[in-house]
């Protein structure tokens, strides 16, 4: 009898908690939904009292707003996609090559060298962007890392703490008879990296990838200080721009945009969201 007033009660908590996060879930989707929403809008009916209003009749403005925000101005908008894409892509694979090397020589190198950068590394997720923005932009200048090809580095400075965090917790977890075999087998360090650490690490890189691709896709505050924004615009770049004269704004196409910005990071997120939850868990509680 007590075993089955505790099933109902464990049912019970379950049945509070799902609703509790679905409500959670909503809270998180409705401003999507909007800017969605929005899209479809005339740019007079965006604000106000309209706002909340599902886009019929006059309202209804179709695929105005998207074409109009992909023409607007002289910079077109195929260009800032071709930017955020390689400064993606570029930032996201040097930090994976670089922060899984660093921290498979952290979790197995045990000296002081190592505790103090990775603990280095750890005081970098704390220390806010505001606070080295000036000097960084101008270390950018200097450098010249104001280019969609050399920004990637300045964005592996800023993801090497989370993912070194991530991946040295993992790589504790790896029993080091494994590699002790690869070595006895005549695989030197190369090799008994790339071809049995590596496809351990799959899990939490996959994790990594993805929290650092919606990071650097979504980011404005540095490629606005780095970058010539004459020559190169990302996105959020591109969106902060769509203004007219005296200052106005289409937030018709300024929806438009920010939506067609979002739904890549969307579906990327959603197809691989398990990787994600089983990497995160098995980097920060491993070890």
């Amino acid at each position: 009898m007590q075993i089955v007033k505790k099933r109902n009660a464990e049912e019970k908590g379950k049945l509070v908690l799902t609703i509790v996060m679905s409500i959670i879930s909503l809270a998180w989707v409705f401003p999507v939904v909007m800017v969605a929403i929005n899209s479809f809008k005339k740019t007079d009916y965006v604000r106000g009292d309209t706002t909340f209003d599902l886009p019929s009749g006059d309202m209804f403005a179709g695929f105005e707003n998207y074409t109009k925000g992909m023409l607007f101005g002289n910079y077109p908008f195929w260009k800032s996609v071709v930017f955020s894409v390689v400064i993606t892509v570029l930032s996201v694979a040097l930090i994976l090559i670089c922060t899984t090397m660093a921290a498979w020589y952290i979790a197995r190198v045990n000296s002081i060298f190592c505790k103090i950068v990775y603990y280095t590394c750890i005081f970098s997720m704390v220390v806010p962007f505001q606070m080295v923005m000036f000097t960084l932009s101008k270390t950018a200048n200097t450098l010249h890392l104001n280019t969609p090809w050399t920004i990637p580095i300045i964005y592996l400075g800023f993801g090497a703490g989370l993912a070194i965090f991530m991946f040295v917790g993992f790589v504790k977890a790896i029993p080091l008879e494994i590699e002790e075999a690869a070595s006895i087998d005549g695989c030197g360090p190369v090799r008994t990296f790339f071809m049995i650490v590596i496809p351990m690490l799959k899990p939490t890189m996959v994790s990594v990838g993805i929290l650092e691709i919606m990071w650097v896709w979504n980011d404005y505050l540095l490629p606005v200080l780095v970058l010539d924004l004459e020559k190169y615009r990302t996105i959020p770049i591109h969106i902060q721009y769509l203004k007219g004269s005296y200052g106005t704004v289409d937030m018709g196409a300024t929806m438009a945009l920010i939506f067609m910005s979002i739904v890549p990071v969307v579906i990327f997120y959603l197809i691989f969201q398990k990787q994600i939850i089983k990497g995160v868990a098995a980097g920060a509680v491993k070890g």
